[in-house]
C-alpha cells in the first residue's frame, strides 16, 4: 500500500489547488481522478480575477495564455432592465480542458504524484485512512464534485430541491469578443442565460435554473437558452449540477476534507463557482500539509476567517433576489451607480459583500418602481 501525508481525489480546480497548495507545504501529496487530462467539463468557464489572485499565490502564472481578457459585463434583469460596465477586474473565459490541465500539470510539476483512479471507498483506521486498499494517507481531501464519493462517505447527502441548480451549455459562433453577457427571466426565476466570449469568434453560451423537486429534460433547457440567446447555432451541449452553498455540509470531520463543488461551493447569487473551488482548495491543502493533528478544526477556521461573512451576505441576496422585481431594481440602481456595479460583481464572482450604500441604494430603486399605496 502506498503511503502518503496528503491524498486529494478529484483533480478539478479544487484538488489541483489543494495539492499545489500541499506540496508547498511539503507535504508527499497523491493526486487521483477517474479521467486523464486533458479532458472536458461543464461549465461556463468564466474565470474571475479573484480565481486567477489565488493560483497566482500559489505561483501558478500561465493560467489565462492565449486567452484575451474580458472587460465588461452586460446584466440584462428579469423585467427588462438593463447595465454594461466595465468589470471592477478582467475576467477571462478559458475553456475547462485548458484551465484543469494547466492546473493539473502546475500541481504534478510541484511534487504531487498523479494517478488516474475511480475512488469507491476510503475507510479510517488507527494507521491513516485508506483509499480502496490501495493507498493510506494521513488526511484525505474530497474535492471530487458534486456527486462527491468522499462526501457520501462522510455521511452527508446530496443537496435538496431549492438548493440544487441544473445548467446546459455548448459553444457557438459569435461576434462578441470582449463583453461578458447574463440575460436573467422571470420564467421559472431564478434562472439565466449567458454569452461568455473566449476571444476566438466563438463563446461559452448556457442556461441553468434552481431544481424545485422535478426533473428538467435536456429539450426544456435547449428550449429556454434559445428563447434567451436566439439564433445561436450551438454545438457540444452538455448539462451539469450546482450544489448551491445555501445548503452547506461541514468542510471536514476527523481527518477528511471537503472543498469546492464537494463542499457545495457555488455562488446562489450567479453561479460562480471556480474561485470558491481554487480557495477552498488552497486552503484545505495548506490546512492538511500542517499535519493531521486538529486538522479539520485548522481548516474550518481558515474558511470562516477567509469566507464566511462573504457566503452570509450571498446567502442573504440569494434570500432577496428571489423575488425577480428585487434584481431589476439592483440592476438599475447597478445602471445609474458605478459603486454599486462594483459591489454587485464582487459579490456575484468574489467575496465581496454588501454594505449599506449598496443596499440603499437597491432599496430606493425598488420603492421607485414600486411605491407604497396610499
Amino acid at each position: 500500500m502506498r503511503e502518503f501525508d496528503v491524498a486529494v481525489i478529484g483533480a478539478g480546480p479544487a484538488g489541483a489547488a489543494a495539492a499545489l497548495a500541499a506540496c508547498r507545504g511539503g507535504a508527499r501529496v497523491l493526486l487521483l481522478d477517474r479521467a486523464d487530462f486533458p479532458r472536458d467539463k461543464v461549465c461556463g468557464d468564466g474565470i474571475a480575477a479573484e480565481a486567477i489572485s489565488v493560483l497566482r499565490g500559489l505561483s501558478v502564472e500561465n493560467i489565462t495564455d492565449g486567452y484575451p481578457a474580458i472587460e465588461r459585463l452586460r446584466l440584462v434583469g428579469p423585467g427588462g432592465s438593463a447595465v454594461a460596465r466595465p468589470l471592477p477586474r478582467a475576467a477571462h473565459t478559458i475553456p475547462r480542458r485548458v484551465f484543469d490541465e494547466r492546473l493539473v500539470r502546475a500541481a504534478v510539476a510541484a511534487g504531487a504524484e498523479l494517478r488516474r483512479h475511480t475512488v469507491r471507498a476510503v475507510r479510517a483506521t488507527e494507521a491513516g485512512i485508506t483509499i480502496d486498499g490501495h493507498y493510506r494517507a494521513q488526511v484525505i481531501i474530497g474535492a471530487d464534485g458534486a456527486g462527491s464519493v468522499v462526501r457520501r462517505a462522510l455521511g452527508f447527502a446530496v443537496n435538496p430541491p431549492g438548493h440544487l441548480a441544473v445548467a446546459i451549455r455548448g459553444y457557438a459562433p459569435t461576434t462578441n469578443t470582449d463583453e461578458q453577457v447574463i440575460v436573467t427571466t422571470k420564467a421559472r426565476w431564478p434562472a439565466y442565460a449567458w454569452e461568455f466570449p473566449l476571444g476566438d469568434g466563438t463563446a461559452n453560451v448556457g442556461y441553468g435554473e434552481v431544481l424545485r423537486g422535478e426533473p428538467l429534460s435536456r429539450a426544456y433547457l435547449l428550449e429556454r437558452l434559445d428563447a434567451l440567446l436566439p439564433g445561436r447555432e450551438t454545438t457540444g451541449v452538455r448539462g451539469h449540477h450546482l450544489p448551491l452553498s445555501t445548503h452547506r455540509p461541514p468542510p471536514a470531520r476527523g481527518r477528511v476534507l471537503l472543498a469546492g463543488d464537494a463542499l457545495s461551493l457555488i455562488n446562489p447569487f450567479t453561479g460562480e463557482g471556480i474561485f470558491y473551488a481554487v480557495l477552498s482548495g488552497a486552503l484545505a491543502g495548506e490546512a492538511a500539509a500542517a499535519g493531521p493533528v486538529r486538522v479539520a478544526e485548522r481548516y474550518g477556521r481558515a474558511l470562516r476567517h477567509r469566507l464566511g461573512r462573504h457566503l452570509r451576505h450571498s446567502g442573504f441576496a440569494a434570500l432577496l433576489t428571489r423575488q425577480s422585481r428585487v434584481v431589476d431594481a439592483a440592476v438599475a440602481a447597478a445602471a445609474r451607480d458605478a459603486e454599486v456595479f462594483d459591489r454587485m460583481v464582487d459579490l456575484g464572482l468574489g467575496d465581496g459583500v454588501f454594505d449599506l450604500r449598496t443596499i440603499g441604494r437597491i432599496a430606493s430603486r425598488l420603492g421607485q418602481r414600486h411605491p407604497a399605496a396610499p
